[in-house]
């Protein structure tokens, strides 16, 4: 019988200490999305709301999300030296991004919202507008 405890307690011992490290479900989304997206430099390539195109509105800008950490932090939009601050927010699966430039020029007001990735295929990020079907989108190209 003490034969047979001593040999499941190390077979316990063996097969607990062999375990792999769990790793995060999102490890390589936090990993794309801060290597890819964070901290670089994107152009409005697109901005259509409806059949409207309003893409020239943004002619010029750079915008940048910067990282405070993985899921939020400031967003600069710049053009002619003048810069615009703002934030954005991401979901924990990388799906959605909320853009939100509260004092900016009125134009800002399409960015302003939760857009939810349909592409990350770099150089072009593409969305399309959180929960609705409403036919406005969104390209951004990484410079």
């Amino acid at each position: 019988m003490g034969r047979n405890v001593f040999l499941l307690l190390f077979s316990v011992l063996l097969f607990t200490s062999c375990k792999k490290p769990e790793i995060k479900g999102n490890a390589l989304l936090e990993q794309y999305f801060e290597s890819n997206i964070l901290n670089r430099n994107f152009i409005v390539s697109l901005a259509k709301d409806t059949a409207i195109d309003l893409t020239s509105n943004y002619n010029g800008y750079i915008f940048v999300l910067l990282k405070t950490d993985m899921y939020h932090g400031p967003l600069n939009a710049t053009k002619n030296n003048v810069v615009y601050e703002g934030a954005w927010s991401s979901n924990d699966d990388y799906s959605k991004l909320t853009i939100t430039l509260p004092n900016a020029p009125s134009e800002f007001v399409f960015l302003t919202r939760n857009w939810r990735f349909t592409s990350k295929n770099l150089p072009t990020l593409k969305f399309a507008p959180w929960g609705s079907t409403d036919p406005k989108a969104l390209n951004m190209t990484q410079q």
